[in-house]
């Protein structure tokens, strides 16, 4: 099958490898899409505290179910399922919490354990979510990104009628905007990029204005200073992007947090729930993807994909790899 393999930060390689097999309580997918994001272009290119060595990235995958392991539930086979990246324990405090994404022995495709950058990619049959025939498989790919903004403002505690601000009109920024709208508020997107702002009806710079949710989806340290200082009293941070590690320390006036009563929480990835509920959502139509996808090209063509992630010449890359 052809494959990208990263075996040292800075470069990977692509070639032909073989075919793995699944084992018990696993399934084998033929990959038909996989979406590019900017964690894959830094996983590539700087390195992740999750990525393991060598390792087929690619945690946005959407598949057919070619076969099962041993022992395994056969139900899925000849399914088109979408994997959600994780794999969770089950039993630590933090999978008994519902907080899955934070177990403490999570295996995550793409860092952990080999990713979709494949023509076949090996998935827990519990990641697994078989999708609605109405669904296709371009829109259900987008589940990933979309779970992680539904954790996102499940965290911010959004609820309908309040104000939310966006940092960023990248692909997350546009999600996190349009899950917002079906969930009742009503959303403001800041965003220089004339062309990234125009699809997300957004605004240049900050309003003069105080807001219920503060989502900063891009990683730039001045865009947190700007959300801390629009949050309206209870107003909720959400730091959603993170950091540079030399640029990761951000001055707060506690004082404020103190006598607003205002809350800053982090959110990282996603929950199975989450994309059950993305799949959902999705496929009642409330929120269409189609727009944001700017490139479907072949998985050979990833580094000229990763250039234009880089100099976000581009909103969501979908790749396709062959067999």
């Amino acid at each position: 099958m052809q494959a990208i393999t990263v075996h040292k930060i800075g470069s990977f390689e692509i070639g032909r490898l073989t075919v793995p097999e699944p084992g018990r309580d696993e399934a084998l997918l033929r990959v038909t899409v996989t979406g590019l994001c900017r964690t894959d272009l830094k996983i590539i290119r700087v390195g992740h505290r999750d990525l393991v060595l060598p390792r087929i990235p690619g945690e946005e995958v959407v598949g057919e179910v070619i076969d099962v392991g041993p022992e395994t539930d056969s139900g899925l086979l000849g399914k088109r399922v979408y994997v959600y990246p994780g794999k969770w324990c089950g039993i630590c405090p933090a999978c008994m919490a519902g907080a899955e994404n934070l177990c403490h022995s999570m295996q995550i495709m793409g860092f952990h354990r080999d990713g979709g950058f494949a023509g076949y990619v090996v998935a827990p049959l519990q990641s697994l979510i078989q999708l609605p025939d109405s669904l296709s498989d371009e829109q259900a790919v987008f589940a990933e990104p979309l779970s992680c903004c539904l954790n996102a403002l499940e965290l911010a505690r959004l609820a309908p009628f309040e104000t939310i601000a966006v940092w960023g009109g990248g692909p997350a920024g546009q999600l996190l905007s349009r899950a917002s709208v079906t969930m009742g508020a009503l959303p403001t997107v800041i965003e220089p990029d004339i062309k990234r702002r125009e699809l997300a009806n957004g605004i240049s710079e900050p309003p003069d204005q105080l807001f219920n949710v503060c989502v900063v989806a891009v990683g730039d340290k001045t865009s947190y200073q700007q959300a801390l200082s629009r949050l309206a009293p209870r107003g909720r941070l959400v730091v959603f992007s993170g950091l540079a590690k030399d640029f990761s320390v951000v001055d707060t006036d506690f004082n404020q947090l103190h006598y607003m009563e205002q809350t800053i929480v982090g959110a990282y990835g996603c929950c199975f729930r989450h994309g059950r509920q993305a799949i959902s959502l999705l496929e009642s139509g409330r929120l269409p993807v189609f727009d944001l996808v700017s490139h479907r090209m072949p998985l050979s063509m990833l580094q000229e994909a990763l250039d234009m992630v880089a100099d976000r010449r581009c909103m969501k890359i979908h790749l396709y790899p062959e067999a």
